[in-house]
């Protein structure tokens, strides 16, 4: 179905969850800069706490993110971003309110039942809550009954489960060893507490990985009952992130089986029901994922696909980033430069970029390429795509007519790499993104 052109993806290209994206991301942005903001913040708004701990670190893994086994440093954590809810909170302007909360990492779960609750609790008191939506990430190898009970109580309604493979060998050759029963007894949990629509995070392109290993894989969460399904492409970068080093480079299947694995995914899940969103992320129709993509309400943000309509996500924790209609901001990365910032009463915002009109054309073109696979296309951006184009147009991968860019069904692969046309930030370069597949 689709059509292999690797001299079209020989250059890496960003995730595009948003633009322009955080590789362009440079000192001299403040939290003063975030308090102008949230004062003047009148639309509903989202919130987004970052947890960088794991019970167990997995070789493959490139979020900031550091062993849960050293209480105090866990604790002193916590105070800092208890510190953090209280500084925005009554900083928001009186006309705001949260609609969307989630928990990502690292992992959430990493931290005890009752300090979630304490973070769920200082929520509820600084900030303006109104009836929220809750999500969360897991892992589901530490998933206890204590934290399905808590999940039920605060109203999670969707969770994603990091599982990237059901096969056991490699498991073991990415560091992330989970028995089958471990991800089943984390489902029925999950179910049980009122989690309503459940993703599982899975990965092609593994060392020593076959097709007939992705399709048990992809067959397993099919008949589990994923309401969502986010298919990555591992990206193999340990000059960027040591603990890479690990992995066996050797036995990483080279671009056409990562291709064929990309398009592989993309068959079995669209033939077993799912709605395909982009190309690599899948949705029950009855999900509200689903349901977004149907009525042009799907967008993305630093947590990919999403529904949510918000245009203010506010990041608490170290490394989270927040995005405002004309700015994106990331906190310290250093938990220790985080915890002492916010000791002084400062927020801790030091990296971003301020949007400017021609930002926010640019990104809401990739946006819909990414969403919908189509764009409208000012004359002028229209004009500079033609020729840039043409690779794709000629293979019948892409069109453009008259100010109407689409992606044709055999391109859905390359829409990452369709989108990066109109990045003028973009740099060719292999060490600061992804294959494209």
């Amino acid at each position: 179905m689709w059509s292999y052109c690797p001299e079209l993806l020989e250059t890496p290209v960003p995730r595009y969850t948003s633009f322009p994206t955080a590789a362009e991301f440079r000192p001299g942005v403040s939290g003063e800069d975030v308090i102008a903001r949230l004062e003047s913040a009148c639309d509903p708004v989202s919130l987004y706490l970052h947890i960088p701990f794991c019970e167990k670190i997995c070789w493959y893994c490139g979020c900031n993110t550091g062993a849960a086994n050293k209480t105090q440093r866990l604790s002193n954590y916590l105070d800092s971003l208890h510190r953090e809810i209280s500084l925005n909170g009554v900083r928001m302007g009186r006309e705001s309110s949260v609609r969307r909360i989630a928990f990502g990492g690292g992992s959430p779960n990493a931290i005890s039942p009752t300090d979630f609750v304490r973070l769920v609790d200082a929520l509820t008191v600084h900030m303006p809550l109104d009836e929220p939506e809750w999500s969360i990430e897991l892992d589901p190898r530490t998933l206890s009954s204590e934290w399905g009970q808590v999940l039920g109580w605060v109203g999670v309604s969707y969770a994603s489960l990091g599982v990237q493979t059901f096969d056991p060998a490699l498991q073991a050759a990415i560091g992330r060893v989970q028995p089958d029963a471990d991800i089943v007894k984390a489902v029925d949990l999950l179910r049980e507490n009122g989690v309503s629509s459940l993703n599982f995070d899975l990965m092609y392109g593994l060392p020593g990985q076959t097709l007939a290993m992705l399709e048990a894989t992809l067959e397993r969460a099919v008949e589990l009952g994923a309401d969502r399904i986010a298919l990555f492409g591992y990206a193999h970068v340990p000059h960027m992130l040591p603990r890479q080093r690990r992995i066996d480079a050797t036995a990483l299947p080279g671009q056409t089986e990562r291709f064929a694995m990309a398009e592989f995914g993309f068959t079995l899940l669209t033939a077993a029901g799912y709605v395909p969103i982009g190309f690599d992320h899948f949705a029950k129709p009855g999900d509200p994922m689903a349901r977004a993509l149907e009525e042009g309400r799907l967008h993305r943000n630093f947590q990919g696909f999403t529904d949510d309509p918000s245009k203010t996500l506010i990041g608490l924790g170290a490394s989270a980033i927040g995005c405002f209609p004309d700015l994106l901001v990331q906190n310290e990365k250093n938990a220790g430069r985080y915890r002492m910032g916010l000791s002084q009463d400062r927020l801790p915002a030091t990296h971003g970029v301020r949007r400017t009109a021609e930002d926010r054309r640019r990104g809401a073109v990739i946006e819909a390429l990414l969403c919908y696979g189509k764009a409208s296309l000012d004359p002028d951006l229209a004009s500079e795509a033609a020729s840039k184009l043409e690779p794709f147009a000629k293979r019948g991968l892409a069109s453009l007519e008259g100010a109407v860019l689409t992606i044709q069904p055999g391109g859905l692969p390359y829409a990452r790499t369709i989108a990066a046309l109109f990045d003028p930030y973009r740099q060719d370069s292999v060490r600061r993104f992804s294959s494209a597949v």
